[in-house]
């Protein structure tokens, strides 16, 4: 059977988009692009409390200015709380999450395990963990090679719904890939450490996962990532230079001096490999220090 290629980049809009986020879009779009297949975009806006519909509409606008435009109807997480719902209660059923009021101190003294009375129903606010006590789970990264999970080792159950109510990015992006019948997936190697909680639902749900490939982090020179979180400035609309300095990251070689974004995007979709180190983090050059002060 012929795999049918679908990718996707899915930003959290809780600022705008910078040369880290820029990044990851690019290399979620070339390793599409060059196996003729489908891109998406989806907006992981599940947290009402930290991303804002300005920020959606800012991201999506420098999106396009970089011609990476989203194959089908770009998706909100924030339009689908019911849904997240629904599979949250086929996994109470089945016997898979437990009620927690547990408080960060609670955690922190206990190490992470959680008492009796988190398995129990509780009438206070709590949130909604997962039962992901056992499973062991490999698969083969194509930059950072093999990669395998004793959920065994796990200390601290993963939360599936906040005591807020929102929903966790752990349920979500599982619930979301499997629905938009995503195939590939090529993300920050910062994920790397929740995959194996993400592989224990799609096995819960009965689904197969998509393939992972985590590309390496760009950090400053303390070894930080290039984040929201760290005042990461909003990278310019249209700029072919800043793309030239994403392709480099991404491990291109003797970039051509075009001017248009498109153009140099066909180039880049032709020379296109996943030929990066296996590492978690690249620093930034000195060269590119205005990408975050």
């Amino acid at each position: 059977m012929c795999h049918m290629y679908r990718g996707r980049f899915a930003p959290s809009p809780t600022g705008p988009l910078h040369f880290g986020s820029l990044l990851s879009a690019v290399a979620s779009y070339l390793d599409a692009r060059s196996q003729a297949g489908t891109w998406l975009i989806r907006l992981e806006d599940v947290d009402g409390t930290r991303c804002s519909s300005h920020f959606s509409q800012t991201i999506i606008e420098t999106l396009n200015s970089y011609q990476l435009i989203s194959d089908e109807e770009i998706l909100y997480q924030s339009d689908r709380h019911e849904l997240y719902q629904n599979h949250l209660e086929h996994l109470f059923d089945l016997g898979l999450v437990y009620p927690c009021n547990c408080t960060r101190a609670d955690l922190k003294r206990t190490g992470g395990l959680h008492p009796d009375c988190c398995n129990g129903h509780t009438n206070t606010p709590h949130s909604w963990r997962a039962k992901c006590e056992q499973g062991c789970y490999t698969y083969e990264d194509p930059i950072q090679g093999t990669q395998h999970f004793d959920l065994s080792e796990l200390r601290n159950h993963p939360v599936l719904k906040r005591k807020d109510n929102y929903f966790s990015y752990q349920l979500a992006v599982v619930v979301d890939d499997h629905l938009q019948n995503i195939t590939d997936i090529v993300r920050g190697a910062d994920l790397l450490e929740t995959t194996g909680q993400q592989l224990w639902l799609y096995d819960q749900f009965t689904w197969q996962a998509p393939k992972l490939c985590h590309i390496p982090l760009i950090v400053n020179a303390q070894g930080d990532k290039i984040s929201k979180q760290n005042h990461a400035k909003a990278i310019d609309d249209g700029c072919t230079d800043t793309l030239r300095r994403v392709l480099h990251y991404l491990g291109f070689s003797n970039i051509p001096a075009m001017r248009s974004i498109d153009t140099l995007l066909k180039w880049a979709t032709e020379n296109w490999n996943r030929n990066l180190p296996a590492h978690h983090n690249l620093a930034l050059n000195s060269q590119d220090l205005h990408f975050i002060q």
